[in-house]
């Protein structure tokens, strides 16, 4: 029987349903065009359908829209649904990222929809045994506890893990129900992927983000990876990248102490040691500067204190690099004149080159070296900076942070009057939500509560050193895997301590399995972003609204429904709710929670996108360009897909995002602009706005300081304003004006809001002001230690953080080797999901370690051995070894995927029946080891010690 397919989708006239089909691609397409990178595309592992076996096959199809939930690429999907059921699914051959392309996690995505694995309906721990209970049951006992733990020791005393899996709108009402309930003690995980990358970018020209986009990289001539495999973390991203390679001849550079599969695309590899990539990066401007090959107008006009890296790289000569980094001194200079001869271009880095106790001076060492170069604010330039989880950097957006509230907009009162604005409540409501005591000088309200990477620290430090009133005594982990921190046996010892445990998630997680806990712990079923619907945005900025695929299947509920029923529970539910209407299910209406963050997100731009503009997107994929991503036609035309920010002023004006920041050769209102005066304009009697760089269109011909009232008068233009305009803008600047008035003046003079500014080489109020190389705190040069050392021990926020008296151990003669950890292409995150997916299981079955063939003989270890690997703290895993020259002597790599194993035993009985994901391992991290950026606390996973023996 034919079947026949319906559509609730708005699709445009005179096209078929499903965008453009297989057939109509390749008959358009020919299968000639394309070279190598078009049969990446189209090859048969990405276009392979998948289908539910069993198909009622008389029920008509309907046809659903949504995003790979994989990494932050953004690849569109179309999900078959029949009767209720997701039966099929198709690569989106009309979407602008990936044009049909899958990688392995996205052609298995439906199994994370359907998947045997989830928790079905809410439990809880009871004498060592899972007892099922009801939504309503589990709601009560779990507020009571925190009611209880509230009036004992403080709001402080709840921690609330969040998730890069939420939707912008999750993100955003999960941030918000912190808020409510009074602590800062609130995170997610790009705390432990990109948060030194947000604070060394935004510390450099403005914004803490991708500059540019996937799809930009195609006009590059250069690409400079370091710290960053996308041909297994962002696969699809890599067809961007061999277009790229192909049509431009553009060179690959890769910088990784392993040789990647990225790195066999290549043009130049180099094998840096771990931990060194300011001195390699310092050895490259030695030669940039020796040669003359700086870009002299570009520093002149838009660059502040370049002067102060020339001293510094002066220090890196190509002897000491080589010798720091354990490479050849002609290595150092055949990169350094690749990457100058072949201008625009980009530097991509990921977790290699966050993940160090240094990790924000790694992100400002990047980025000078893109000053330095003048490859900013252009097409095929940029820091294209790839996410790991794909709504990762919505997370970071809507401020799931402890240091910050959604915007960036920090933490200081005025911050909090702002949103107190947004949300129609007084301030003082708010203020006294929060424990209003001082603590070590700290007022909780104001100070950054506890990172993610350092929760058990939070519960098991002495309550004397942590800068509130109690420690940790329950947390929340919702969306978000344990298994992803260093120092696993503390956090057992944490997760054991604790008086509640409560995991929010499809899958138990770690959290609730790796404890030794015999009550106390609560399993609740969120359903899949696949079951809901709402926006969330790519590396590149872009937004996208996901429709729902089906209905919340098993007992599973809605992120937002979940929040709003403990809001109730807990009596802030009409603070919590003020501005939203309830559906009939009793959620939150997402729409009104996405004007809800348009209505207050106005220093990043979030400000122009609406629920309206993002679904039209969504809706016209096909007619937006592959390479530019602008619409060509359509409803669309002119605007940049995604409305990527900052897309300013209301959603009435229509801004059509901006794809490229920085970007002088657009007005304004095109996407244009520059770098932002967010650090005043002078530094010491020195003028740090722009010098004579302007975007196009610009009155102002010059540098000039951000947007308020008071320059709007002194300009003459606050009579531009209408009078509601005048009400909200008075004695407001850009960044807290509602109306959107300030906004909407600036750029019709074709001046940016934010002002016109240079990019800062110097960070006055970092630890240290230019990038400094210290060596890692575990580090296998010793005779380094002294000339390149660590911080001194230091009281980070609300926690002791410990530096030198770590570093001054000697652990190298029982810990010889490095170790690092990195990503599969089968596997993400902590892996509970894409190892409970049979599809992806049978790929990857195994946890194992990378060595060396000289360290693996010298170990009477042979390919394939079970072997213990220790790391310099004693934790110890269970592991088979690869023995490879992928690493070179003295080096050793993990996958961080893996858990449900811990120190050789196994933990499946812990998890509830039929949970238990198809593969078990060791977690990296139960090896890995101390260690903290001071900025931000971000984890050093990627330089460490260790030592294998055979078992």
């Amino acid at each position: 029987m034919k079947l026949t397919r319906t559509s609730t989708v708005a699709a445009k006239a005179d096209k078929p349903t499903l965008g453009i089909s297989r057939r109509q691609f390749m008959k358009n397409a020919g299968v000639t065009a394309g070279g190598i990178a078009a049969a990446s595309f189209l090859g048969t592992g990405m276009m392979r359908r998948a289908e539910a076996k069993d198909v009622p096959h008389d029920a008509p199809i309907e046809i659903k829209r949504t995003v790979c939930s994989a990494c932050a690429v953004g690849c569109g999907l179309y999900a078959e649904v029949q009767n209720g059921v997701w039966t099929g699914q198709e690569p989106a051959f009309d979407h602008p990222f990936n044009q049909g392309g899958h990688c392995a996690k996205g052609a298995a995505l439906r199994e994370h929809g359907h998947g045997e694995k989830r928790v079905k309906y809410p439990m809880k721990l009871v004498d060592g045994k899972w007892k099922r209970i009801s939504w309503e049951t589990a709601i009560e006992e779990v507020g009571d506890q925190m009611l209880k733990i509230r009036q004992e020791s403080g709001p402080d005393s709840l921690y609330f893990m969040g998730s890069a899996k939420f939707s912008n709108e999750g993100c955003y009402m999960y941030r918000k129900f912190a808020a409510m309930w009074g602590t800062n003690n609130v995170d997610h995980s790009a705390r432990i992927c990109h948060s030194t990358t947000v604070a060394g970018v935004a510390n450099t020209w403005g914004y803490g983000a991708q500059t540019n986009s996937f799809n930009d990289i195609q006009n590059t001539k250069a690409i400079f990876f370091i710290g960053s495999n996308p041909a297994e973390a962002h696969p699809v991203a890599m067809q961007h990248i061999l277009l790229a390679k192909e049509r431009n001849n553009a060179k690959i550079i890769v910088i990784d102490p392993r040789f990647s599969r990225t790195a066999a695309h290549s043009d130049l590899h180099v094998n840096i040691r771990p931990g060194t990539d300011i001195p390699f990066i310092y050895g490259m401007l030695w030669h940039i500067f020796e040669n003359g090959w700086e870009d002299k107008t570009f520093i002149d006009q838009r660059v502040f204190a370049m002067d102060e890296i020339r001293k510094e790289a002066a220090k890196f000569p190509p002897k000491e690099v080589a010798n720091i980094c354990g490479i050849s001194e002609d290595a150092i200079y055949q990169t350094a004149k690749m990457f100058a001869e072949n201008r625009p271009g980009t530097v991509v880095w990921c977790m290699g080159g966050t993940q160090h106790h240094v990790g924000n001076a790694n992100t400002r060492a990047y980025c000078i070296l893109q000053l330095a170069l003048g490859n900013m604010g252009k097409q095929g330039g940029g820091t294209n900076i790839f996410r790991g989880h794909d709504n990762v950097q919505g997370a970071t957006d809507l401020g799931l942070l402890f240091d910050t509230l959604p915007g960036y907009y920090g933490l200081t009162t005025a911050a909090w009057k702002h949103w107190s604005h947004v949300w129609d409540l007084d301030f003082d409501w708010v203020q006294g939500r929060f424990d209003s005591g001082e603590y070590l000088d700290r007022v909780p309200m104001n100070t950054p509560g506890i990172p993610c990477s350092r929760w058990h620290d939070g519960v098991l430090e002495g309550k004397a050193k942590l800068a509130q009133r109690d420690n940790i005594r329950m947390a929340f982990f919702w969306g978000q895997s344990v298994n992803t921190e260093t120092r696993q046996r503390d956090v057992r010892d944490a997760l054991d301590k604790m008086d509640t445990v409560v995991v929010v998630d499809p899958a138990p997680t770690m959290a609730g399995v790796m404890h030794r806990r015999k009550n106390g712990v609560y399993l609740l079923p969120a359903c899949t972003q696949f079951e809901s619907r709402g926006s969330l945005s790519n590396s590149g900025r872009s937004a996208q609204w996901r429709e729902q695929v089906i209905e919340p299947l098993f007992e599973s509920k809605n992120d937002l429904e979940i929040m709003y029923l403990l809001s109730k529970k807990l009596g802030f539910d009409k603070e919590y709710t003020k501005r939203m209407q309830i559906d009939e299910k009793g959620i939150p209406l997402v729409e009104d929670v996405t004007r809800e963050i348009n209505r207050g997100m106005w220093t990043i731009g979030m400000s122009g996108q609406s629920p309206e503009r993002l679904k039209e997107h969504t809706m016209n994929w096909g007619t937006f360009s592959t390479k530019t991503l602008e619409a060509e036609g359509g409803p669309c035309k002119g605007e940049t897909y995604g409305l990527p920010w900052p897309c300013w002023g209301t959603p009435e004006q229509k801004h059509p995002g901006t794809q490229i920041l920085y970007n002088t050769n657009r007005h304004v209102l095109n996407g244009g602009g520059n770098f932002r005066a967010r650090y005043g304009v002078e530094y010491k009697g020195e003028n740090i706005l722009a010098n004579g760089s302007y975007s196009v269109g610009s009155e102002i011909q010059d540098g000039y300081p951000e947007f308020s009232d008071k320059l709007l008068k002194q300009l003459g233009w606050w009579d531009e304003l209408t009078d509601a305009e005048k009400a909200e803008a008075e004695g407001k600047n850009w960044k807290t004006d509602l109306s959107g008035g300030i906004h909407r003046v600036a750029m019709k003079h074709g001046c940016i809001p934010f002002g016109n500014a240079k990019a800062r080489c110097i960070v006055w109020t970092f630890p240290d002001q230019v990038p400094v190389h210290r060596e890692p705190l575990y580090t296998p040069r010793r005779d380094l230690v002294e000339k390149y050392p660590t911080y001194e021990d230091r009281q980070v926020h609300r926690l002791p953080t410990l530096y030198k008296s770590i570093q001054q151990q000697d652990m190298t003669g029982k810990y010889p080797l490095a170790l690092t950890s990195g990503r599969l292409v089968e596997y993400e995150g902590g892996g509970e999901e894409s190892r409970s997916n049979p599809w992806l299981a049978e790929l990857q079955q195994n946890m194992f370690v990378e060595m060396n063939p000289a360290d693996a003989a010298d170990r009477s270890i042979r390919n394939g051995d079970k072997v213990w690997l220790e790391g310099a703290e004693g934790g110890r895993v269970l592991v088979e070894a690869l023995v490879t020259p992928r690493v070179k002597q003295g080096v050793t790599w993990m996958p961080y995927h893996f858990a449900g194993v811990m120190h050789g035993e196994s933990l499946e009985a812990n998890y509830p029946e039929g949970t238990a994901p198809y593969v078990l391992g060791e977690s990296a991290n139960t090896a890995l080891t101390y260690g903290y950026d001071p900025v931000t606390q971000m984890q050093e996973t990627k330089a460490s010690l260790c030592q294998i023996v055979k078992a």
